[in-house]
């Protein structure tokens, strides 16, 4: 007896700060999955390129070197990755930054806002705008959607987090846009959904979760017990982008643990 099989031969994918964390794990599956990668990365130079190595190297994969703080950053990216292997099937937008330290909103800094604004958001609207415009112009693969993309938001854009404003609302604004965009893209066989990870052990969340008294709060409301592993959020992002997900459109797949009940 055969198993199912998620397959995704001959798909060119685009995956954003995919060095580290979530996304250097998001790349792997892919690769695995038998899909060319490209992938963004800022400063993990030597990282970036031994996944690059690891996932089957030029011809195969490629990481590219790409600061996203503007929607001309996100058009930038879009177009070197078509470059490099010549059409554009799935975009994966990965990449963020959670500032660290607690700031009210009362004393937060603009400069902190625009910035967290321009890498959260606005990079990503040149993203989306430059993948699409690909997908529409390009021959689409047999047996599938024209294209996928999905967004990566976070628990922290449906119930908003406390002295990290600037942060929720960009997260909140990727829900919005997943919906804006499927009910814009499905006619048209672009399918747009969105991943929302709660807790995910990476660098970005180890000191919160290896702090003593911080972890055991963040754990204890988590009904599974534990912060994800970066797979367990890159397994539902490439479910997504299978024919197995045709018919999902506009969706909020929630992978958080239990720790955030939606509907």
């Amino acid at each position: 007896m055969t198993g199912v099989s998620l397959v995704l031969e001959d798909k060119v994918v685009l995956i954003t700060g995919g060095s580290r964390g979530i996304g250097a794990e998001t790349v792997r599956l892919f690769s695995e999955a038998g899909a060319k990668v490209a992938f963004s990365y800022r400063q993990a130079r030597e990282q970036a390129e031994a996944l690059a190595a690891e996932c089957g190297g030029p011809g195969r994969s490629i990481a590219i070197e790409q600061d996203l703080n503007t929607p001309q950053d996100g058009r930038a990216l879009v177009a070197a990755a078509v470059a490099a292997f010549g059409r554009l099937d799935v975009l994966v937008a990965n990449h963020g930054i959670w500032p660290p330290d607690d700031a009210p909103i009362a004393q937060m800094a603009e400069a902190q806002w625009r910035r967290t604004m321009g890498v959260n958001l606005d990079s990503v609207f040149g993203l989306v705008q430059a993948a699409v415009a690909q997908m529409d112009a390009q021959t689409p693969l047999p047996n599938d959607a024209r294209g996928h993309i999905v967004l990566i938001s976070s628990t922290a854009g449906q119930r908003g987090e406390a002295n990290h404003a600037d942060y929720a609302v960009t997260k909140g604004a990727l829900i919005s846009l997943t919906k804006s965009l499927s009910s814009e893209l499905a006619p048209r066989g672009i399918r747009v959904n969105c991943v929302a990870p709660g807790w995910v052990t990476t660098e970005m969340s180890a000191a919160a979760l290896g702090h003593p008294e911080v972890g055991l709060k963040i754990k204890s409301g988590i009904p599974v017990g534990r912060a994800a592993t970066p797979r367990e959020i890159a397994g539902p992002v490439l479910f997504l982008c299978t024919p197995l997900a045709g018919f999902i459109s506009g969706e909020v797949l929630n992978v958080n643990g239990g720790a955030v009940l939606v509907g």
